[in-house]
């Protein structure tokens, strides 16, 4: 039987979306840790250049290299303290070497990026859905935890997702291509029209222009029907963080909250309930 049919078999996609899953999670912890570093590191660079001056002395980081270590003693993390979940328990959440605390987060964004590649095999099948999907997902939880740590949603993410979901829906593969790319126009230009009308009413800005790209990434994948859904339930939600960090943490007014997280978790609704939402705000 050839591989294609063996993986259109339920029973075996979503295992093999779920190992997947956590071998993509296991890398997304070291996309979320180090991107921003190497961007911040490239910022300083140019700006060195362009002063004439010497560019800072960092370290060569990449996503591949160097090897992760632990942050607190520097050990170098071998591959069998590496297995997405299982060395975690193994380890029970501490380094071998120096027995300091391992961050929950990492297991817990391995764990979530599984569930979530498993729920979309579930969802797809087999095909091109299930592919554009996956990519979806795992770019959003990056993009959700890159932006909770540094208020930032690198184009080196949104951009090439925003050409990908065009590209999926050359052959239809979610919605027609006129949708997606009225769906990516839309997406920008609704969040770009928000912060302009804000800017002028308050003279500050309320978000950044990376939430118009996620977003305008989420239209070309999904298409504008789901624009007014994704919209709502990420302004409704953030505001309801808003007020309770405001009365419970005493966050002032001032304090800025992401954005990001919000939109990706709409988004990862629409993917899954895209048409019940899409009905409650544009006739089908």
């Amino acid at each position: 039987m050839p591989l294609n049919e063996y993986l259109a078999i339920p029973a075996i996609l979503i295992p093999c979306c779920t190992l997947i899953g956590l071998c993509v999670g296991s890398f997304l912890n070291v996309v979320i840790h180090r991107l921003p570093k190497i961007l911040e590191a490239s910022w300083l660079a140019d700006a060195a250049e362009m002063r004439g001056e010497a560019a800072p002395k960092s370290e060569q980081l990449g996503l591949a290299t160097p090897r992760s270590r632990c942050p607190h003693c520097g050990h170098l993390i071998g591959a069998l303290e590496n297995i997405p979940l299982i060395s975690y328990v193994l380890l029970r959440g501490r380094c071998r070497h120096c027995r300091a605390a391992i961050s929950l987060r990492y297991p817990l964004i391995e764990a979530l990026t599984a569930a979530l590649s498993a729920a979309i095999a579930w969802k797809f099948g087999y095909g091109w859905q299930t592919a554009g999907g996956l990519l979806l997902v795992w770019a959003l939880i990056a993009l959700t935890f890159i932006d909770l740590d540094t208020f930032l949603l690198p184009d080196d993410i949104t951009l090439p997702l925003l050409w990908g979901g065009l590209l999926f829906n050359l052959n239809q593969t979610f919605v027609t291509l006129d949708a997606a790319v009225i769906g990516a126009m839309t997406g920008y230009l609704a969040l770009w029209s928000v912060y302009w009308l804000f800017k002028l009413a308050t003279g500050k800005e309320g978000m950044g222009y990376g939430d118009f790209k996620l977003l305008a990434a989420i239209g070309a994948f999904l298409g504008w029907k789901a624009l007014p859904a994704v919209i709502l339930l990420s302004s409704v939600v953030g505001a309801c963080v808003g007020i309770y960090l405001m009365v419970f943490a005493r966050h002032g007014r001032e304090t800025p909250i992401p954005f990001g997280p919000y939109l990706a978790g709409a988004g990862v609704l629409a993917i899954f309930f895209g048409d019940a939402l899409s009905a409650l705000f544009v006739p089908i």
